[in-house]
Parts: structure tokens; C-alpha cells; sequence
């Protein structure tokens, strides 16, 4: 009885502190003198000690091996993630961690940020108002580098110069102050975007050779030499291309034409507003488009109140980015576009926010839905034709002298979503595309059975 007492007591210990009553109550129990006529049968009391769990299932052995393609020396120094889409498990790791130059994947971040921040619906304005002078207006440009010279170009639903210009002359002639005189200056008003018109880091040749022009907050049609053209000469000064481009349709050739800023609280003559961003950045990723997304990145950081320079990108492109819950810690963000060889992005970074992507959050079906595919449009048109991941492949192109990129998500052969970022730099050719794509192939085969090994 005095074994069973001290059992007693320990069990009531063990309870803890928070029940002195029953463990009174064990000892007054066994101190009792016995009653000869009984013999208790003692109760078996339970053992308070935690119950040993149930093994753990063995974690399962991914067998399929992409490791020899991962070393094909057209991909010169490489990185490399891919993730499970449903887990966002790490399936592959080639310096995934590292933060290097993403060539165009950059412009799914801008895109992202954009949506972020100014939301599907935004449209960028181009306005007129009434110039400080007899016979002046004032051009203002809001951003948009998508107002068509004529009545359309390149960029879907775009507004038209002509527009504009039939509403000034309408407003000008029905003012009894401006009635029958003619416009004789414009003042050209790109002060909405402010810094250097060119990244120093970008090559000049892109200009020329028709893959971007400057960053300015009034031009039109990208300020291509052919509206129509996807790649197509620019100018050296796309404020000034536009102005004359105002007066021809305005019917006034021989305007004056000057950059200046308009006055606070001038009359408005007109205005038109450009596609929603929901049209544009489609635009943007399909073409590979350098000016839109230099704009969307621009009209980023103007609408956070960081600045309206290249360097505000640094701190307007990330602060975006974290409202989807990333970790933009290591970003280094210079440009909207993804020319310069100074950004910064981790291929897990990109991993990740493709699984944003993939499961459409905020308003990121934008993306999913605009990216190129595989064997089927914009820039991967021409790229998985013969490849049995064409149409299931959804990514971003990039390409920049110094490296060739890809990232985006996979429907994989086995019905896994996997997203990937494959970066092949440094001393690299136009073969490290078919090396990237032989890659990609063979991950979509693979599927959740992808091996890091």
C-alpha cells in the first residue's frame, strides 16, 4: 500500500502544480488504516509520460537526373532553381541563391510591381492645357510612350496623337479669347519623369539598333522611325520627336517648339489616356518591349513618391514587390527593362514569385495569362517547336550580351506545376538558348521527380 501511496503521489505530481486538491486527496487515500473485511484491488494509474510517435515516412528519393545537361558548356557560368509550384520546395539548386544580371526576366518583376502599385486599370494621361503666352499650348506628357503619332502602331488599343489634337482645336476655337488665331508655339512638358533619359549602364548601340529608346515621360509610338515595327531605329530626342509630331496633327507645322513645364492650375484643352496596364504589360512580355517596361517601372516609383529618376527604382521596385509577402532584401534593381548588366536578382527569388504568379494572386493573373509559351507566342514562338514541353512552357525570355535567361512555370509531363529560373552568363552565345531549352525539356519531363543529384 505504501508502494502504491508513493505511485499515487508521483502520478499526482507529475499533473503539475495546478492540481493540489487531487493530490491531497491520493494521500489521505493510502494513509487510511485498512479494513480487514477488503482487500482493494488497486486501480492501474495511468503513466503520465508522452507516448512514443509513429515513425516518420521516409522522404521521398527523386530519381530523374538533369545534372549532365546542367553542365553543357553553352551555358557558360550557370544558375539555376526549380520549384514544386504545390510546395515551394527547392527541387534544384545550381547557385540558386545567387543574385546576378536577369537580361528581360526583369520585366516580369517590373510588371509586378506595376500591378502592385498602379493596379490593372490605370491609364497613363497625355494632356493640353493653355500655354502662359498669346498662341501657346503646352504638351504634358503623364509617362505614356505608347500614344500613337497617327491613328494606331505598334501597342494595342493606343491613344492617338490625332485625337488629341482634334480636341485642342475644338476647345481653341470655341474660346472667344483664342477664336480665329493661330497656334503659334508649344511647349513641350516631359517633367513627369526627371534624371538621365539613359541608364549609364545600358549600351548606346540599343538605341540604335532599335531595342529601346530614352526614358522620357513624353514621346510617341516608343519613338520608332516605323510606328509599326517592333525593332526600329530611335531617336536622340524622342521630347522633341513628339512635339513635331503635335504640330503636324494640331495643323500647325511651323509651331515653335521648346521643353518647358506648364502652369499650375492652366486651362485644359485636351486629353487622352493610353491602354490600361493590364494591356500593356502583356505588350510588354510578349515583345519583350524595353521603353514600356522602362515606362510602367518609372510611373512605379512616381506613384510611390520615391522619385521620378533611374535611381528611385532601387527603392520603388522592391517596396512593390514585398506587398506579395517576398523577401526583397537582396534585390538591386537599376532599370525596368533588364538591359543593364548591374541588376541583382536570385534565381529563388524569381522561383518564388512565379509561384505567386502561378496561383494568381492580387492581380497577377495579368502575368500568368501575358507571358509567352512555348512553341506558340511572343518571344518563345520559335523556341520548343520540336520539344514535347511546346505549349507548356510559360516564361520569360532574356538576352543581353552578357547572358541569355529564362524563367517562368512548367506544366509538367507528370501533371506537377514546377516554376524555374535558368540564368546562363558571361562568355555565352545565341546557342545557349538551345542549351537552356534542352534543359527546360527535360525538367518538364521529369516533373516532381526531379533529383538535385
Amino acid at each position: 500500500m505504501v508502494v502504491l501511496g508513493g505511485g499515487a503521489f508521483a502520478a499526482g505530481a507529475a499533473m503539475g502544480a495546478g492540481a493540489p486538491d487531487a493530490a491531497t486527496a491520493s494521500v489521505a487515500l493510502v494513509t487510511e488504516t485498512p479494513q480487514p473485511s477488503a482487500t482493494p484491488t488497486p486501480t492501474p494509474t495511468p503513466d503520465p509520460r508522452a507516448q512514443p510517435q509513429a515513425a516518420a515516412a521516409p522522404a521521398a528519393v527523386r530519381t530523374c537526373s538533369v545534372a549532365g545537361l546542367a553542365t553543357d558548356s553553352r551555358l557558360g557560368t550557370f544558375l539555376g532553381s526549380v520549384r514544386d509550384a504545390s510546395t515551394g520546395s527547392v527541387l534544384f539548386d545550381r547557385g540558386a541563391t545567387t543574385y546576378a544580371r536577369t537580361a528581360s526576366v526583369m520585366k516580369v518583376l517590373t510588371s509586378a510591381a506595376a500591378l502592385a502599385v498602379l493596379g490593372p486599370d490605370y491609364q497613363v494621361p497625355t494632356t493640353v492645357v493653355k500655354g502662359a503666352e498669346p498662341g501657346q499650348v503646352v504638351l504634358v506628357g503623364g509617362g505614356d510612350i505608347t500614344l500613337a503619332s497617327g491613328a494606331s502602331n505598334i501597342y494595342t488599343d493606343s491613344a492617338s496623337m490625332l485625337d488629341l489634337a482634334a480636341q485642342v482645336n475644338a476647345a481653341w476655337a470655341a474660346d472667344p479669347s483664342t477664336a480665329g488665331t493661330p497656334i503659334t508655339s508649344i511647349v513641350l512638358d516631359a517633367s513627369a519623369f526627371s534624371g538621365d533619359r539613359w541608364q549609364p549602364s545600358w549600351n548606346r548601340k540599343e538605341l540604335y539598333d532599335g531595342y529601346s529608346s530614352e526614358v522620357t515621360a513624353l514621346q510617341v509610338d516608343g519613338d520608332r522611325a516605323e510606328p509599326g515595327a517592333n525593332v526600329s531605329a530611335r531617336s536622340e530626342n524622342a521630347v522633341l520627336r513628339a512635339g513635331q509630331a503635335f504640330a503636324l496633327a494640331l495643323g500647325a507645322p511651323n509651331a515653335g517648339l521648346a521643353e518647358g513645364v506648364a502652369t499650375a492650375g492652366s486651362a485644359q484643352l485636351g486629353q487622352v489616356l493610353s491602354a490600361p496596364v493590364s494591356t500593356m504589360i502583356p505588350d510588354a512580355l510578349l515583345r519583350s518591349d524595353n521603353t514600356e517596361a522602362e515606362m510602367l517601372a518609372r510611373l512605379v516609383a512616381v506613384k510611390l513618391g520615391v522619385g521620378g529618376d533611374f535611381g528611385a527604382l532601387a527603392t520603388a521596385i522592391p517596396q512593390a514587390l514585398a506587398t506579395y509577402g517576398l523577401d526583397t532584401a537582396g534585390l538591386t534593381i537599376v532599370d525596368g527593362s533588364g538591359l543593364s548588366d548591374d541588376n541583382g536578382v536570385s534565381p529563388n527569388f524569381l522561383t518564388s514569385l512565379f509561384i505567386k504568379i502561378q496561383n494568381r494572386e492580387g492581380n497577377l493573373a495579368v502575368i500568368a495569362d501575358g507571358l509567352p509559351v512555348g512553341g506558340q507566342s511572343g518571344t518563345l514562338a520559335g523556341r520548343f517547336t520540336d520539344s514535347p514541353a511546346a505549349g507548356s512552357v510559360i516564361a520569360k525570355t532574356g538576352w543581353i550580351d552578357t547572358g541569355y535567361t529564362l524563367s517562368g512555370i512548367i506544366d509538367a509531363a507528370d501533371g506537377s506545376v514546377l516554376t524555374f529560373a535558368f540564368f546562363a552568363l558571361d562568355d555565352v552565345g545565341d546557342s545557349a538558348k538551345t542549351a537552356i531549352d534542352a534543359l527546360t525539356t527535360a525538367v518538364y519531363e521529369c516533373g516532381s521527380n526531379l533529383s538535385n543529384n
